[in-house]
């Protein structure tokens, strides 16, 4: 399904501290941007099937694009084109072909690395840009592409990072598990995890083995048979890439199951600090730790995008879709910043615009956004999360921290 266009009609400054850098990045005047066409861009995430949660939690981070850019001195006309990809590698595809046939003059989304695969050969075939939100299989940005673009890090800058948080957290608690067991779900994303795992572990000398790698349908409705064979390891520690639905179903056969090791831990995925994960399993759900890309509490701009949300959705809570909501927005950011700067929906104009991209103030953790030779930004840090009183804090770095790190968690029964 394509949703009609959400269409920014006028420029208007807001913030006197943000108005002023991007008028003069943009180098044009507020009549010169009234005459420009809109840019149409055309958002593509998966608002039905497998991961619906998170393509609707996603496309929040875009609807608030159009109220919040003006504020930040962003004078160019743009439309939302919306589109759901069900999921559906194949209905991504045409979905995508659909949206730049209505006229797209680029492309965001779209949550999944299969998808973002698929439509990255579109983008690249059409030359029309693709500025991708979240997907993290490296192979993407290793095709040579020259319309594709990822805000986002690689699974190899994921484990990477998470690894080094792991090591922290050993070193913060004095705690330190022999060996691992290793789940993931068996989709691009999880496969990616897994190759970079195999690849990156033997050179950060952790001080765990991994006894066993188990792979899983991230649709599974049952995951008895998984966790007794992960169970049957005795590791000390659950390591596990996953999403939403299955890592609920995982702890609650890991609790059915008396399994309780030493923590689950995540070298970087998403679902455990979801908000659903907190109210489908309440104390259950505590202790679980993410190393994940987050939010930077200290940037202006991420304090007025949280200000927005709590405007346009006030019945959700922001920290239950910081993650979806801030990559997405940035990769809209990042699509309007370009073509502010190019002053032309051409598909090569925007792309040249989008390799000058560097923009300083901006959502998440890490440095400005901006792109390398191969489209992809390798400034991304990330922040080791850990489920607390029914919201994920940030115990590591600690120079970011909102709570210490507690490991070995509590067991099960010994939860309030």
């Amino acid at each position: 399904m394509i949703d009609r266009p959400l269409l920014v009609r006028g420029p208007r400054l807001g913030r006197r501290a943000f108005a002023a850098g991007a008028v003069a990045l943009a180098g044009a005047g507020t009549a010169r941007a009234q005459a420009m066409l809109p840019l149409k861009i055309g958002v593509l995430l998966p608002k039905t099937g497998v991961q619906a949660f998170f393509g609707q939690s996603c496309q929040r981070g875009a609807d608030i694009a159009p109220a919040l850019l003006p504020e930040l001195g962003y004078q160019a006309r743009f439309e939302l084109m919306n589109a759901d990809t069900e999921t559906n590698v194949d209905t991504a595809r045409a979905r995508a072909e659909k949206l730049i046939n209505d006229g797209a003059h680029v492309l965001v989304g779209p949550f999944d690395s299969g998808a973002a695969g698929a439509i990255a050969q579109v983008a690249e075939q059409r030359g029309v840009p693709f500025v991708i939100n979240i997907a993290a299989a490296p192979q993407i940005t290793e095709q040579g592409y020259k319309f594709v673009f990822r805000n986002f890090p690689t699974s190899g800058m994921l484990v990477t990072n998470g690894f080094s948080l792991m090591k922290d957290m050993f070193a913060a608690t004095g705690a330190m598990p022999k060996t691992a067991v290793f789940m993931h779900v068996n989709d691009t994303f999880g496969q990616a995890n897994r190759a970079a795992i195999e690849r990156l572990f033997p050179s950060f000398n952790m001080p765990f083995r991994i006894l066993d790698t188990i792979a899983y349908d991230p649709a599974a409705r049952d995951l008895s048979v998984e966790v007794a064979k992960a169970k049957a390891t005795q590791a000390e520690l659950l390591m596990v890439v996953a999403r939403l639905n299955d890592a609920i179903l995982l702890v609650r056969e890991m609790v059915k199951q008396r399994w309780e090791p030493m923590g689950i831990v995540s070298p970087g995925s998403p679902g455990m600090y979801e908000e659903q994960f907190f109210t489908s399993l309440g104390k259950y759900s505590e202790f679980i730790v993410s190393n994940v890309p987050w939010y930077n509490p200290r940037s202006e701009v991420a304090n007025l995008l949280a200000q927005a949300f709590k405007k346009q959705f006030p019945n959700d809570r922001m920290i239950g879709h910081i993650f979806n909501v801030g990559f997405t927005f940035e990769a809209v950011l990042g699509a309007v910043d370009a073509y502010q700067r190019a002053r032309s929906t051409d598909g090569k104009a925007l792309a040249e615009a989008l390799r000058a991209t560097r923009i300083e103030k901006h959502v998440m953790v890490g440095g400005p956004i901006a792109f390398d030779a191969k489209g992809q930004n390798i400034a991304i840090g990330s922040a080791a999360l850990q489920n607390r009183n029914g919201e994920p804090r940030v115990v590591l770095p600690a120079t970011a921290a909102e709570a210490t790190p507690v490991f070995p968690i509590p067991g099960w029964t010994k939860r309030g």
